[in-house]
């Protein structure tokens, strides 16, 4: 088992939550229970899958809950382009957060190709 604290993939996953949490503050109030939620909702997959993964008891299991993670984050990046789209984001917040997504999705490749299943 990985603990999930130490691991660099789930502390850049928590930091990007909380870069999402801030960007949809300025989103329209009529979008909070629609693409604000689910923003938010695919930014706290990343991290939470993760160290789900972590928590079970094989490699197997682990690349499962990356996998997910992974799906999490691609579905994220398309609502962040959304966001842009509708005016909610400008294009240096589009940039800077579809950085920090590309990054963690090679941070999750990586460590699920160095899993030995």
């Amino acid at each position: 088992m990985h603990n999930f604290r130490e691991l660099k993939i789930w502390q850049k996953g928590r930091g990007l939550v909380k870069d999402v949490y801030l960007i949809t503050q300025t989103f329209p109030k009529e979008e909070l229970y629609a693409l604000t939620s689910q923003v938010r909702r695919s930014s706290i997959s990343i991290p939470s899958n993760i160290a789900e993964g972590c928590g079970r008891g094989s490699n197997a299991q682990l690349s499962h809950f990356l996998d997910v993670a992974q799906g999490s984050s691609c579905e994220l990046e398309t609502q962040i382009i959304l966001s842009y789209d509708l005016g909610f984001l400008d294009e240096t917040q589009t940039e800077t957060i579809t950085e920090k997504i590309n990054e963690i999705q090679k941070m999750i490749r990586g460590f699920k190709d160095s899993l030995d299943v």
